[in-house]
């Protein structure tokens, strides 16, 4: 067994059996890594999700050959858990892939069905939220709001929230209200600031970013995709300023703000040009 098992370890071709070999050989009590033989679902969860988020990050910066590196990251995330699941006697890897896939074919019945796929994109995703309403009863999730996880990002979490709740009627009906809340909440924190506790104030503070997600939801937008490309642009160009102060035997320390104001602006009519 262990001749077969070296053969598949080793083979550049082995495909996806080869990957679930490695680990169940790194998860060997006895023989494997005594780092990973120590790991569970729980200490595993934070790589899972920071290996998605380098995923996107690929993807950001369309750095095709990073990517390929990444989706293997994250592919190893899946093998980790499904492993562990082998071990208890929870679920494997098959289990996991037929689930899956039982899922994707339920869901596009207009594929893999006898259903008509001349329908428009915003049809489709009305039907598809039919056939998950029926998958959440048949779970027996009766509340609205049951079954949106918990570990989400906050911003797309809270988006999923209010898309729950608009569905039965709870929701504003004009963008034009979501944008006279977001007001009066900012001004709400801005002049309570100072009597308020920190946990008042940071209670005060979700408020606000829980509706701009709302306004997010409204206009359409990915609040997540929308603020990583907003961090994007800032280091873009606060590194542009950085670069102009080294031109003048500067760093950010030895300048001040109304100096680098100033080539913040410079930097953006600079991009802006070259658009």
């Amino acid at each position: 067994m262990t001749n077969d098992s070296d053969a598949l370890v080793n083979d550049p071709n082995g495909g996806v059996p080869r990957l679930l070999e490695i680990m169940r050989r790194l998860r060997d009590p006895d023989t494997g890594c005594p780092w990973d033989v120590e790991q569970d679902f729980a200490s595993i969860a934070p790589y899972t999700i920071e290996e998605a988020y380098e995923v996107a990050d690929a993807i950001e910066r369309k750095d095709w050959a990073d990517l390929e590196g990444e989706l293997g990251d994250l592919l190893l995330q899946t093998v980790y858990h499904t492993q562990m699941g082998e071990e208890s006697g929870l679920f494997s890897f098959d289990s996991v892939t037929r689930a899956i896939s039982d899922k994707m074919v339920a869901r596009h019945p207009h594929v893999f069905g006898d259903e008509s796929r001349d329908k428009s994109a915003d049809q489709q995703t009305r039907d598809w939220e039919k056939i998950k309403a029926a998958e959440r009863a048949a779970k027996a999730e009766r509340g609205t709001l049951e079954g949106v996880a918990i570990g989400l990002p906050a911003l797309l979490r809270a988006v999923k929230l209010q898309k729950r709740a608009a569905r039965v009627g709870f929701d504003w009906p004009s963008t034009d209200q979501v944008v006279d809340k977001i007001v009066e909440e900012s001004r709400e924190l801005a002049e309570a600031r100072e009597s308020l506790s920190q946990v008042e104030v940071e209670e005060e503070f979700g408020d606000l970013l829980f509706v701009i997600a709302n306004l997010a939801r409204h206009l359409k937008v990915d609040p997540e995709a929308a603020l990583r490309a907003a961090n994007a642009k800032f280091t873009m160009r606060f590194n542009a300023v950085e670069a102009k102060l080294a031109e003048r035997g500067k760093t950010p320390e030895q300048s001040d703000l109304a100096e680098m104001d100033a080539l913040w602006e410079e930097v953006k009519i600079e991009q802006r040009n070259s658009d």
